[in-house]
C-alpha cells in the first residue's frame, strides 16, 4: 500500500536501465553508474547515471549514500542528501566521497547510491522583531547533552 505516488518522467541513455525499488518495502531506488572511476582513499569525484528526471513543481529527488558501501569501503554521498530541484533537467550525477583507507572503483552498472523522491513544503517568512522563548531558547550545540 503507497500512501502517496508521484509520477516521474525520466529520460535515459541507451543502455541505461531505469532505478526500482528492490523490495516492496524499500523506501529508496538503486541508482548504478555508467562510467567507470576511482575514487581515491581521501578524496571524492562525481559520478554519472545517465538519468534525466521531470518531475512536478513540489516534488524533489534527494540522493543519499547506500549504507553497505559506507560499512564496508567508507564511501558516502558527500552532500547527503543531495537535492535534485524539480527545475533541473541535466543528468543526475553523485558525488560520492571515500573516506575509507584504499582506492574504491565503480564500474558500470555499480550500485553508488539511492534515491528518494519527497513532497517540498513551500515556507513564507515573515520578518519579526521577536521570537518566542523556548526552554531551549539559544542553547546551541550540545546544549542538550548525551543522556
Amino acid at each position: 500500500m503507497f500512501l502517496d505516488r508521484i509520477i516521474i518522467r525520466v529520460k535515459s541513455e541507451d543502455g541505461v536501465t531505469l532505478p526500482a525499488y528492490a523490495t516492496p518495502g524499500s523506501s529508496g531506488m538503486d541508482l548504478r553508474s555508467t562510467e567507470s572511476a576511482v575514487i581515491k582513499a581521501g578524496e571524492w569525484g562525481c559520478v554519472g547515471t545517465g538519468l534525466y528526471l521531470e518531475m512536478p513543481q513540489g516534488c524533489e529527488a534527494q540522493i543519499r549514500p547506500r549504507s553497505g558501501l559506507a560499512l564496508k569501503h567508507g564511501v558516502t554521498v558527500l552532500n547527503a542528501p543531495g537535492t535534485i530541484d524539480s527545475d533541473y533537467r541535466g543528468e543526475v550525477r553523485i558525488i560520492l566521497i571515500n573516506h575509507g583507507k584504499e582506492d574504491f572503483k565503480v564500474e558500470p552498472g555499480d550500485r553508488i547510491a539511492q534515491m528518494i523522491f519527497a513532497v517540498v513544503t513551500f515556507a513564507e517568512l515573515v520578518k519579526s522583531e521577536d521570537i518566542n522563548d523556548t526552554k531551549r531558547s539559544d542553547g546551541g550545540f550540545g546544549s542538550t547533552g548525551v543522556n
